[in-house]
This record gives C-alpha cells, structure tokens and sequence, in this order.
C-alpha cells in the first residue's frame, strides 16, 4: 500500500470513506460533511489532514488526524480522529502500515504521543490496538461531549 497526504481533488472519495467508517460504526445518520465542508476544513480552514492507502491505484483507506495539545507534556500530540480500510483490505497489515506512518509524522513533528478513542463494542480493533501496535486503554478517563447544539445551549 502506498500512502500519501490527500489533496484536493480527494474529497468526493473522503467523503465516501467517511461515510463506510459511519456505517460500519451504526452512525450514518449523524454524517452531516459535504465535499463543500470537507474542502474548507481541510483545504482552507486547516483543520484536520488526512492520509489515504493505495493499492494498485485505488483508494482502500484514510486517517484522519488533527493537533492536540498535552499540558502535562507541553507538547502537542497527534489526535486520531479516524482510521478506516474497506472491509475486503483487512487483516492484510494495512492498518498497521497507518500506524507507522502516523508515528512517523508524530515524531517528525515533535509531538508527545497519539491518542484516539474506539468505540468499546469494537473488538477487532481494540485487540489490533493492544496487540498488533503496542497501544494501552486509558479505562480510568470518560469522554464528554457538547454537541454543536448544546453549544448555544447555556445551561
């Protein structure tokens, strides 16, 4: 598999991996991204960037990551929003290949660590996680969210 940064013209094809990790995910109906959005967030805004995996001249997969930033370490991490290859390209080691260059980047780029959140029903991944690149569940931490409506929502 080859990977490389997306560019542009990529986000019709990102925008259907999005939406194959959302199914797989039995969250379809909450993808509200269009191209347009996509385009802004990654293109203009510089958001998030994304890696996509070739193999044989198409797409079978993408990460999605964006900057966080540790107090602790005082350095910023790499947080992973999505990690998605198409159920036919599993178990072949391109999740993997992912991983490696993720740590490359985060390494390159001085960042402290990776971080990511899988959802606990998933267990191929949570074992591929643990067993396969050497990562540790933080159990003791839960995750909060405000959605985009409860942010105009004062309480």
């Amino acid at each position: 598999m080859k990977i490389r940064f997306a560019t542009e013209k990529d986000i019709p094809e990102i925008l259907n991996l999005i939406k194959g990790i959302a199914a797989y995910e039995k969250l379809l109906h909450e993808v509200t991204a269009t191209e347009e959005v996509l385009y802004d967030s990654f293109f203009v805004k510089k958001a998030a960037e994304v890696l996509l995996g070739e193999k044989d001249g198409q797409i079978i997969g993408f990460a999605l990551f964006f900057h966080n930033f540790s107090t602790f370490t005082g350095k910023r991490g790499l947080y992973l929003e999505d990690l998605y290859v198409l159920p036919e390209y599993r178990h072949l080691g391109f999740g993997k290949q992912f991983f490696s260059e993720l740590r490359r980047i985060a390494q390159g780029r001085e960042c402290g660590r990776i971080e990511w959140i899988c959802l606990d029903w998933n267990i191929p991944a949570i074992q591929f996680y643990k067993e396969n690149i050497g990562a540790i569940s933080l159990d003791e931490w839960t995750l909060y969210r405000l959605s985009e409506k409860s942010l105009i929502t004062n309480h």
